[in-house]
């Protein structure tokens, strides 16, 4: 899982002059291409339960019967009762402020004194969390446990009245207060005050599961935090790999994960080729010509825009590089193939890097594989091929501007983009223009304790796939035995917290079960305590 690319020493470039664009947005390589990966995350999450929750069948038959014990398809929120409960918009003074903050139960399995399993939302509606987290679901009936799956504060119905003058209220530390005010209310509303807790959570969600563990001990037994980043803040001893996600994208299509040699060569060329012909008219009409865009592109600049967009198809294909077809990415109209960098790699079965032209060419059907998954897209603009949340996108913006904040890094050598490093200095302008707010790029490591505080908790457990990019970032080595880190070996973005699939891994499965061990260990310990009601 090295991240290394298969190419040799002749393959690499010498580092490529940065490209300035034509406007704030894409102001320097680095930004953009950080933001471009960024909003595909939260694309990626906006989207995932429209595939588990209504497209992709889970056949009873289709796999081994303690996995699909129950029938979970079509859309979940049937099975749960959705409600609002009044909280506090600021936990941190004493105001008396409200909002009205959504969550669904969903306790048909539940067995009075039987475990709470606990999602805590992340950034975007908390529905498509109830409707992808076959984990849960899948576990609920052998343990008797309710299912809670909780919203996040400004995302999806949960959202204060007039939210953007209130955006101060809007962090992670405030969530997981709603979190821990809502947990004590249902335990009470439940009889539920011996019920051991085990978080869950994906992605950022999977962050959140880990604070919520560390924050909130006395409420919360056990997290299960799958591709989790937590290690991607400034001030970690040691640093965060900040070179990791562009990395594992290029490992992602290297031989060593299935894909064809020449790849990784192909695309390291394709940059200064683009370069090259943005300088001129003639060059310009040939790329918009060559990659089939619906418009010439009028400037250099614009032309440009090409090298963000590309590196974006495959950034996404890495983030959903499953071993079964699906349209987790494609907002459930369209399916990618299995494992579908290997298939955009297919098309670079010959080396390409003297031929321009047929270069263009296969990087075009490349990246087809992503944003023409439907194979009838006329031509092409920058636009991403799902429909991403605007509002969900904006105010994940403020997180990162305001404690969220993790930069990254590419260096042209050890991946296949284009480097460039992180401007900090760049990103605080931005944030004091957009939002009013100055960016504090160490404060989650010192509330969270970044690694310090992970060696020193108890009861978590942290999955990641080696083909997800943003493993780089997350906890792969165990802490303690009871901080414990579990790979899925060619797994992508939280692979194990899907629903199970006749084309799983033996690997997921794998890691499946020692959750499941966890997990009972967990919910065993709770019940020898003595536990007094609140």
């Amino acid at each position: 899982m090295g991240g290394r690319s298969s190419a040799t020493d002749d393959d690499t470039l010498p580092i490529l002059e940065k490209y300035t664009s034509e406007s704030a947005a894409m102001a320097a390589r680095s930004a953009s291409m950080k933001k471009y990966i960024v909003g595909a995350l939260v694309a990626f999450v906006v989207i995932i339960a429209l595939v588990f929750g209504f497209n992709l069948a889970r056949n009873p038959s289709a796999a081994d019967a303690g996995a699909f014990a129950r029938d979970y398809s079509g859309d979940l929120r049937q099975n749960c009762t959705e409600t609002f409960f009044t909280q506090t918009l600021n936990h941190f003074e004493a105001t008396d402020e409200t909002y009205e903050q959504r969550y669904f139960v969903c306790d048909a399995e539940w067995k009075h004194g039987g475990p709470i399993f606990f999602y805590t939302g992340n950034e975007a509606n908390v529905e498509l969390y109830l409707n992808h987290t076959g984990l849960m679901w899948e576990n609920a009936a052998e343990y008797g446990a309710m299912l809670v799956f909780a919203e996040h504060r400004y995302f999806g119905d949960s959202i204060p009245v007039d939210a953007l003058d209130r955006m101060a209220h809007l962090s992670s530390e405030q969530a997981l207060g709603d979190f821990a005010v809502l947990l004590r209310a249902i335990k009470e509303t439940y009889h539920a005050e011996k019920s051991a807790v085990i978080s869950f959570g994906g992605s950022y969600g999977g962050m959140l599961a880990t604070w919520f563990r560390l924050k909130y001990p006395h409420l919360v037994d056990g997290a299960i935090a799958g591709s989790a980043p937590v290690l991607a803040f400034e001030g970690q001893k040691p640093a965060a790999d900040m070179e990791s996600f562009a990395r594992l994208v290029t490992f992602d299509a290297s031989p060593a994960a299935g894909s064809e040699a020449n790849c990784i060569p192909n695309i390291k060329s394709v940059w200064s080729k683009i370069q090259a012909a943005a300088t001129t008219a003639a060059g310009r009409a040939t790329l918009a010509s060559s990659f089939g865009f619906c418009a010439p592109f009028e400037s250099e600049e614009a032309a440009l825009g090409l090298v963000d967009w590309i590196q974006g198809a495959f950034a996404s294909m890495a983030m959903g590089n499953y071993p079964y077809p699906s349209s987790y990415l494609m907002n459930g109209v369209s399916i990618m193939p299995a494992y579908p960098v290997r298939v955009a790699c297919g098309f670079h079965k010959e080396r390409l890097t003297d031929d321009a032209a047929a270069l263009f060419a296969a990087v075009r059907q490349s990246v087809g594989v992503y944003y023409n998954t439907t194979l009838d897209v006329p031509c092409y603009t920058f636009a991403l091929p799902s429909n991403e949340s605007a509002h969900d996108q904006s105010f994940w913006d403020y997180l990162a501007c305001t404690e969220m904040y993790m930069p990254m890094d590419q260096d042209g050598v050890r991946d296949f983009y284009t480097p460039s490093r992180h401007n900090l200095t760049a990103s605080q302008e931005s944030c004091r223009r957009e939002w009013g707010v100055e960016m504090r790029p160490t404060w989650a490591n010192t509330v969270y304790g970044g690694r310090q505080a992970l060696e020193a908790a108890s009861n978590i457990v942290f999955t990641n796939g080696n083909f997800d990019p943003w493993s780089g970032t997350g906890v792969l080595e165990s802490l303690s035995d009871s901080v414990v880190a579990l790979t899925v070996d060619g797994g992508a973005h939280h692979l194990d917290f899907m629903f199970s699939h006749p084309l799983d891994t033996d690997s997921v499965r794998d890691v499946r079960r020692e959750q499941k061990r966890h997990m009972r260990k967990w919910i065993s310990a709770k019940a020898t305590k003595k536990v007094i009601s609140p």
